[in-house]
């Protein structure tokens, strides 16, 4: 299996969006994403601990340490970038002024429900962040992740056994094989990664995916 890394795989979320958005990237793989906006496009990212104006990470030597983002990640602001507590950070988020969230996930169902907050795990204690509030009032959201776990077993699922974010909220997902939509059909193949066959990647994957 050809599979992109973590690089290619924000390169490519981000050549779906558009232009003049506001866009909150969640921790984790989703931070990525700032760095490789498309030349001639102006979008801002949103950082929950309280940064509108997520640019990319700084050279080695030149980090602030007082600019991060959620991931605790050193990021640098992007020009007009705005700073504030997070309580206005939320209310951004819950009341509908951020355009897209790209976040990660434990697991995505065919049906859009999204796992991401806590697993089965009790050496893993759950920590819901930001993601409740951004599934309920931003109306795009995309999830960035691997394919598979780390033991091989699916992550795209018919049903999430795991507790969930939010009920049918997800329209894309992005993995290092594949990109689908969320239809009410169920998962739709948009593209695969370059090398990979369908029969593939279906066979990583525990939900039909439908093309």
């Amino acid at each position: 299996m050809k599979s992109l890394s973590d690089s290619a795989l924000a390169a490519r979320v981000a050549q779906d969006i558009p232009d003049g958005s506001y866009v909150n990237l969640g921790i984790g793989k989703p931070t990525h994403v700032s760095a490789h906006l498309p030349e001639g496009r102006e979008v801002l990212y949103q950082s929950e601990n309280g940064l509108l104006g997520v640019g990319p990470v700084p050279p080695t030597g030149a980090e602030d340490p007082e600019l991060i983002d959620a991931s605790k990640r050193f990021v640098t602001p992007a020009t007009g970038a705005a700073y504030f507590d997070q309580t206005d950070s939320f209310a951004m988020m819950r009341g509908g002024h951020i355009d897209i969230a790209v976040l990660g996930a434990y697991q995505v169902a065919e049906n859009g429900d999204l796992a991401n907050w806590a697993t089965l795990d009790e050496k893993y204690p759950p920590a819901v962040g930001g993601a409740m509030d951004l599934v309920v009032g931003v109306p795009t959201i995309l999830v960035m992740m691997r394919h598979v776990n780390r033991d091989g077993s699916p992550k795209l699922l018919k049903t999430c056994s795991f507790p969930l974010t939010g009920l049918g909220v997800v329209s894309r997902v992005y993995t290092d094989l594949a990109v689908l939509d969320v239809t009410p059909a169920g998962f739709r193949l948009v593209e695969l990664a370059p090398g990979n066959s369908l029969d593939a990647v279906q066979a990583l994957t525990e939900a039909t995916i439908l093309t």
